[in-house]
């Protein structure tokens, strides 16, 4: 099973260390805390300095939107 998550991205507790939060954060909360990493690490905001930062930026926002995803399913959210 390990495996599996190491080929398809981290574990569901590692989904909420990407997010900076703890696992038993509200709903709301989990929202907010993607919201505010997806915007922060949005590749857009860096698109001026260079391809290198840029792409390590699109790598940063799909593990956040990856994290979201998996905690979104974890906890039956739509």
């Amino acid at each position: 099973m390990n495996s599996v998550f190491a080929m398809f991205g981290a574990g569901a507790d590692d989904a909420y260390k990407i997010l900076g939060i703890e696992k038993d954060a509200s709903d709301d909360d989990v929202k907010k805390a993607y919201r505010s990493m997806a915007m922060k690490h949005h590749p857009d905001k860096v698109a001026n300095l260079g391809e290198d930062v840029r792409k390590a930026a699109e790598e940063k926002f799909k593990s956040i939107q990856n994290a979201y995803e998996r905690i979104k399913r974890e906890r039956g959210l739509k």
